[in-house]
């Protein structure tokens, strides 16, 4: 029988020898979706699919195949025409093949936060210098999407499910919480926040916690940490960072989807709010 030889090496350690493109697929391979969700709400996990796996591997690779030092940015988590599609935050179809080329099977289709995010993106120097200084990530990684129906309520079949849900403002998504029991009450399969329903937010909060701890110990720099996604964002990661010390400082950006769909001819002024904050964070 062969001994065993010990390298001496940690988990860490061996972390820090792959280059940032194997962390990050080794990070999104291995994720495990928070169990006990409120009824009504299911898990929009894409990188389950084997297809689309290949596809991230692809993008990490090109983009990420090296051991620079990166900026964390942090949305809220993927939706349903973007990242939920493609499996790369803020990134949809046509993006991924216009400005990462990188082909796929997908329907080509785009939607209003990626086209914000590419915009700044050309703005900065190109997908290739940006990605050089900068991970786009999600303050909670896998998304989450309103089932066909919550069997809590007595509603008959045909009839129409009431509509509860308010806009959140700061994102220009439907935003949960409109009635007394918590349950989401929106039409089938519409995205939802992380933050959108009471249940749902300390069902996978344990999951957020463990997926920033992971990311942060991938050796993304931690002085400073963009958040995108408004107040609501802000303030869970903000009030976690409090406690778990992540970074340094966050800085808080506007939605993309805010941006396009309630202050577009301003576009111009909140690309540059971007830039400036990539500056200063960088």
């Amino acid at each position: 029988m062969r001994k065993k030889i010990s390298t001496g090496m940690n988990k860490a350690d061996i972390c820090q020898m792959q280059s940032v493109a194997g962390r990050l697929i080794n990070f999104y391979q291995s994720l495990k979706p928070p169990q006990d969700l409120p009824k009504g709400i299911e898990v929009l996990f894409p990188q389950k699919d084997p297809q689309v796996i290949v596809i991230v591997e692809t993008f990490f690779k090109k983009y990420f195949n090296d051991h620079h030092p990166r900026g964390l940015i942090l949305g809220i988590n993927p939706g349903r025409y973007g990242a939920g599609i493609t499996g790369v935050n803020f990134t949809a179809p046509k993006q991924l093949r216009e400005y990462c080329g990188v082909d796929h099977h997908f329907r080509i289709s785009s939607e209003l936060s990626a086209e914000f995010i590419y915009e700044m993106i050309n703005a900065y120097g190109g997908v290739k210098k940006f990605y050089h200084d900068w991970f786009i990530g999600s303050v909670c990684p896998l998304g989450f999407v309103t089932s066909p129906r919550l069997s809590n309520d007595p509603i008959p079949r045909g009839k129409p499910i009431p509509a509860t849900i308010k806009k959140d403002e700061s994102t220009g998504y439907p935003s949960g919480g409109g009635n007394a029991t918590g349950l989401i009450k929106e039409k089938d399969g519409k995205n939802i926040n992380y933050y959108d329903d009471k249940r749902l937010l300390e069902a996978v909060t344990p999951f957020i916690i463990d997926c920033i701890n992971k990311q942060v110990a991938m050796g993304f720099k931690t002085d400073k940490c963009i958040c995108v996604g408004g107040e609501k964002n802000f303030k869970f990661l903000s009030a976690l960072n409090n406690k778990h010390k992540w970074f340094g400082e966050i800085i808080p950006l506007p939605h993309p989807r805010f941006i396009l769909q309630y202050r577009r001819k301003q576009k111009d002024i909140y690309i540059h709010q971007y830039l400036s904050a990539l500056r200063f964070a960088g």
